[in-house]
């Protein structure tokens, strides 16, 4: 990927859709590109980092720019959602509350063999985002995550009965309550 600005802006349009704008002044671009970094060191660096972005964006084929009639529309093509939602993925993470509820999140999943690629990089993702192990398919974490894993859910394409989320008030191993507390300083 071209740089930090291309990120994004593949970002931003995955959240918005599609940018439609009146562009009948020739300030155009730099107001569409103040408006997406909402930068306040905005300079002519910013502005030409940016306008590069933006014409690799629509060379490579993640964007597409449209004239509507006295309007220009960018939108993302398929490829630039996919590529969106692999950044978003690559920055999940799962904030420490200032007080823990004192509720643990169990991940339980089921996983096809036929689907094994999916299921590792589940997998993978539950590690990075420092959930704790207690079977292969069987996850701990003390904070919330619904809306991590709800995510991870819908990227992946699985669906409720092969991912499901416990909420749990206690655990019998008591080892493995105080590795956790000490792993999450809690």
């Amino acid at each position: 990927m071209k740089s930090i600005n291309s990120h994004k802006i593949l970002v931003y349009l995955l959240f918005t859709g599609v940018i439609t704008v009146a562009c009948m002044s020739p300030y155009f671009l730099p107001r569409v590109i103040k408006y997406i970094l909402k930068s306040r060191r905005y300079n002519f660096s910013n502005y030409k980092q940016t306008t590069d972005a933006f014409t690799y964006l629509k060379k490579n084929g993640f964007i597409l720019v449209e004239r509507d009639g006295n309007d220009i529309k960018i939108s993302l093509t398929a490829e630039g959602k996919n590529k969106a939602r692999k950044y978003q993925i690559d920055n999940l993470k799962i904030l420490k509350p200032k007080v823990w509820d004192k509720l643990f999140r169990v991940v339980i999943f089921d996983i096809p063999d036929g689907q094994r690629i999916k299921r590792n990089a589940f997998r993978r993702k539950l590690k990075e985002l420092s959930f704790y192990s207690l079977q292969k398919s069987v996850w701990l974490h003390p904070f919330k995550c619904d809306k991590e894993i709800n995510f991870l859910r819908e990227f992946f394409g699985l669906n409720n009965k092969q991912i499901e989320i416990l909420l749990v008030k206690s655990i019998e191993n008591d080892i493995i309550v105080k590795k956790i507390k000490n792993v999450y300083k809690i």
